[in-house]
């Protein structure tokens, strides 16, 4: 056995005890210590409680494990008994945040999130040093043997985050920017610490994107317990991951906030078992998730619940607990610990929970399934076109006044009924009658316990008079609509009359929408999807009106009521389907992102045909943005809207993912992209649902034949049933990591579009290069940001309005722009500085706002730089007529003198900054 103590230049701590047998070439630390004093203790204690016991072991492979046994049980120990000291110093975490602002630079308002021992990759070379993770920032800091090492990156320059190992680098987390790429390695926990990047990035993205929610991000992590050696910002930043995380698998309101979670046991009566899993309980929900996926969710609003109450224990059942609600269901949990303070809890939210029922809908979960719908004979006023003053005047949903706010237009519309009296209408009867034998098993409504069973159910395509039903269900729509009562209506009567940007472009759109359904050709139809589109645009200015949102919403009134169908509406744009719907539809370029990487996943060979063509980027933004409506035939695509709301985006993906598979062989032969989108244009175009009872709509989308072959037709239950055969492995969690991933990638791309626009966009009438421009647009935005980092984030972003072009967007104040001036202007210097940077502020504020963007900015650098003798004279001229309006003519420029009231000195003063104007005007900083 040889042990040994190692003198080391690598790590922090120089001195190590190594483990090794003698015909091993690996090695075990055992101990480390920053002196020999140090580390001589830690080998006495060796000697006398290990070496010793050595000699009882027969081979060196039983030695060693017993080595290894027992110092993990030392370290499991040690840490253990340390754990609630360390929480209970509550100056650790504050001195490590003021080091970090004194080492950095960093001013009292940049708050430390966590701070983690970790290794820096120079080259091959480790540095030892610590990681800080602020609000902005990501920090490292090392000094080692004489060598410093200061790393400062902003969150908003993050490229991309990856988790990965190499044989260079071990286990280690990689950073890259646009210029750099940064490893880290030797983590205590880098799960924990690749997670929490992964949030203060995805943060970042977010004030890129969007400054309103980019302002609720920075207001969320707010300290309510003295800092300790977790921060409290670390603490928040948990709880959100966490709440995000509840809200998304159990589809909540996005204000929804997870109180806490226990393991216990739910009993099933379907196949009466007692599954165990998780309760979640949140303010307004009681919700279960077992730990074999699919096997059963359960959401349970408080609002339906009526007795809460504790049963007898047994040791079959220990601790059980019975929630009983208004639809006579009871559900019963079991091994559940502290079941005490638990129904304390639910009690405390009970109490809290108002009753409240939706004024503007009257649907309730008791539908007569044999009602083929309500038909309306030719002769009625509703077949025909409306009196168009029902679009001019306040419409009251509540007291019913139009019949879109009772029903979808497919029951108004419904133009024979021979197909339900057919072979396709008792297929239909037999889906309802299962979908019957579903309800009495697993229960109605919000409170059904939803299996796999469920989704077999769906995956057979939903029966036509439960789709609007079962969509809000499985959306999570219903819970917003019924908490909120009234609210539509309220939208409507507010947006009645008024006109913006995203009206008009309503109006432009709405006689495309489905102009094929008869439904669509009636001005009732149009009017109730004015109404529903307005409506949202109005309830959500930052998005307004999105093309592609017309043709969703169109569907979504063919089953459901105005007020249903605009909930669904909020629920696509909002939670299913984020930033799909704005004017850089990030959403959709990321999910098209996850879809190029799982194309060179499950199908690498054709994978790196698509990028040849560049096909993907042009099918995917269609079929993800508009749900494969505009591209499939009603019958069908309305199949696949049927799994998305129950499955979400992962349905989409893999369907997407089954289609090029099914033309894999076709598409490899392509030539060029307009082949390829002809294959899949006719492939699409001739999935058929043989099942559908409604009369087939005909459909414009591609070429329908191609020579004299007729097309073969792809039963769209076959597609879905394969989509899962093969590519329904893909998982949730996976891909909302992807998500974030492709997320960081799509918004650096697009700011660097926007980047170059700008500069393209100003190039011509300035004296710097393209290069130079580039760089002043860094730095000015980078200004810009920091006003949202440390100055008053409210009124900083509030001066960045999207709707403007990327040119005006950023903009600075005056204070800003003197910290930029002194920065960039090599003449700068002494007491008079600040007061030039003001003059040429306020005469490059030409609107008179106190703002200049980035144009006006560099305009008037460019001046100073490359502007000849007589501009740099006109310039300072101007700058010394405080109170003249800076558009001062050619005929009226003149050097001051005494005449005028100046003195000579001023006179002098002058001059000489002419001079020193014009000796430094070749001299850039760049």
């Amino acid at each position: 056995i040889l042990v040994a103590i190692v003198w080391i230049h690598a790590r922090v701590a120089p001195y190590r005890i190594l483990h090794q047998t003698q015909d091993s070439q690996v090695y075990w630390a055992v101990a480390c210590g920053s002196s020999r004093k140090e580390i001589t203790k830690h080998w006495e204690w060796l000697e006398n409680n290990l070496l010793q016991t050595l000699s009882i072991f027969d081979n060196e492979e039983d030695i060693t494990t017993f080595v290894k046994g027992k110092i993990h049980g030392i370290i499991a120990e040690e840490n253990k008994n340390q754990q609630p000291q360390s929480e209970e110093d509550p100056g650790k975490f504050k001195e490590a945040e003021l080091k970090m602002r004194k080492q950095f630079g960093m001013p009292e308002v940049e708050k430390l999130v966590n701070y983690y021992s970790c290794s820096y990759w120079k080259g091959r070379v480790p540095r030892q040093g610590w990681l800080y993770l602020t609000v902005n920032h990501l920090c490292f800091y090392s000094f080692l043997l004489g060598k410093e090492v200061t790393l400062v990156i902003q969150w908003v320059d993050v490229t991309q985050l990856e988790k990965n190992a190499t044989l260079l680098f071990p286990e280690c987390i990689k950073v890259s920017t646009r210029d750099s790429e940064l490893y880290f390695s030797m983590f205590l926990n880098i799960n924990e610490t690749f997670k929490l990047m992964e949030q203060l990035a995805n943060i970042a993205m977010r004030q890129l994107l969007d400054n309103e929610s980019f302002l609720q991000d920075k207001s969320l992590p707010k300290p309510r317990k003295p800092l300790k050696n977790i921060s409290a910002l670390k603490r928040d930043l948990d709880a959100r991951a966490k709440n995000e995380c509840y809200r998304a698998t159990f589809r909540l309101p996005k204000d929804e906030c997870l109180d806490g979670h226990t393991d216990c046991t739910l009993w099933t009566p379907f196949n009466k078992m007692h599954i165990p899993g998780q309760m979640f309980v949140s303010n307004n929900y009681i919700c279960f998730a077992s730990k074999a996926e699919e096997a059963c969710h359960l959401i349970i609003p408080l609002r339906e619940v009526t007795i809460v109450e504790k049963a007898d224990s047994s040791s079959v059942l220990p601790s059980p607990l019975s929630i009983s609600t208004k639809s006579k269901m009871t559900f019963f949990f079991a091994n559940l610990r502290d079941r005490d303070f638990l129904v304390q809890r639910i009690s405390d939210f009970l109490q809290r929970t108002p009753s409240k029922k939706p004024c503007g809908s009257d649907r309730e979960w008791k539908w007569n399934l044999g009602d083929p719908g309500c038909e309306l004979p030719s002769s009625s006023p509703l077949a025909v076109s409306p009196p168009s003053a029902l679009n001019n005047r306040p419409v009251n949903f509540c007291a019913g006044e139009v019949p879109t706010a009772s029903q979808g237009l497919l029951k108004l519309f419904r133009r024979n009924s021979e197909e339900l009296l057919g072979p396709k209408g008792a297929k239909e009867k037999m889906k309802e009658e299962s979908w019957n034998i579903h309800f009495f098993e697993y229960g109605r409504g919000m409170c059904m316990y939803r299996t796999a069973k469920t989704r077999e159910l769906v995956q057979k395509g939903i029966p036509e008079n439960l789709r609007g039903e079962l969509w809000l269900l499985f959306s999570g729509a219903w819970n917003e609509m019924v908490t909120h009562p009234g609210y539509y209506g309220d939208l409507v009567e507010k947006s009645m009359g008024k006109y913006n940007l995203a009206t008009e472009e309503i109006e432009r759109d709405l006689h495309r929408s489905m102009p094929e359904h008869p439904a669509f050709q009636n001005e009732l139809g149009i009017a109730a999807l004015r109404r529903v589109l307005t409506a949202y645009a109005f309830r959500n200015p930052t998005i307004g009106y999105c093309q592609a949102m017309n043709i969703v919403t169109s569907v979504l009134l063919l089953y459901c009521n105005e007020e249903e169908a605009f909930w669904l509406l909020v629920a696509l744009c909002e939670r299913m389907l984020p930033d799909y719907y704005n004017t850089r539809v990030v959403g959709a370029l990321v999910d098209q992102g996850i879809f190029e990487e799982l194309t060179r996943e499950y199908l690498p060979q054709l994978s790196e045909k698509m990028q040849e063509l560049g096909v993907i980027s042009t099918i995917s933004l269609s079929w993800f943005l508009t749900l494969f409506l505009s591209v499939m035939p009603f019958e069908s695509a309305v199949v696949i809207v049927d799994c998305f709301f129950y499955e979400g985006i992962k349905f989409i993906l893999q369907v997407s993912l089954a289609i090029l598979d099914a033309n894999m062989e076709k598409l490899l032969q392509c030539c060029d992209e307009g082949e390829a989108m002809t294959i899949l244009g006719r492939y699409l175009d001739n999935v058929v649902n043989r099942q559908s009872v409604s009369p087939p709509i005909p459909h414009l989308h591609a070429l329908l034949t191609s020579g004299d072959d007729p097309p073969l037709e792809i039963d769209i239950f076959d597609l879905i049933k394969t989509s899962y055969e093969k590519f329904s492995n893909l998982k949730a969690d996976d891909i909302e990591q992807m998500r974030f991933k492709q997320r960081l990638k799509v918004i650096q791309s697009l700011e660097d579009t926007a980047k170059k626009s700008v500069v393209r966009a100003v190039s011509s009438d300035i004296g710097f290069s393209i290069e130079e421009l580039e760089e002043l647009y860094v730095v000015f935005k980078a200004k810009y940001l920091m006003s949202c980092y440390w100055g008053n984030n409210r009124a900083a972003a509030a001066r960045r309005d999207q709707s403007l072009p990327y040119l005006e967007q950023y903009r600075i104040d005056m204070e800003q722009f003197k910290e930029l001036f002194i920065s960039l202007t090599p003449w700068s210097c002494g007491a008079h500085t600040p007061v030039l940077a003001g003059r040429l502020f306020r005469l490059l504020d030409e609107n008179r706002d106190s703002l200049i963007n980035f144009k006006e900015f560099v305009t008037g650098m460019s001046g100073m730089y490359h502007g000849d003798l007589t501009d740099k004279l006109k310039i300072l001229y101007k700058l010394h007529l405080e109170h003249v309006s800076p558009f001062v003519s050619e005929l009226d420029f003149c050097l001051p003198c005494e005449s005028q009231g100046q003195s000579m000195d001023y006179v002098h003063t002058l001059s000489m900054a002419v001079m020193l104007i014009f000796s430094a005007s070749t001299n850039m900083l760049f």
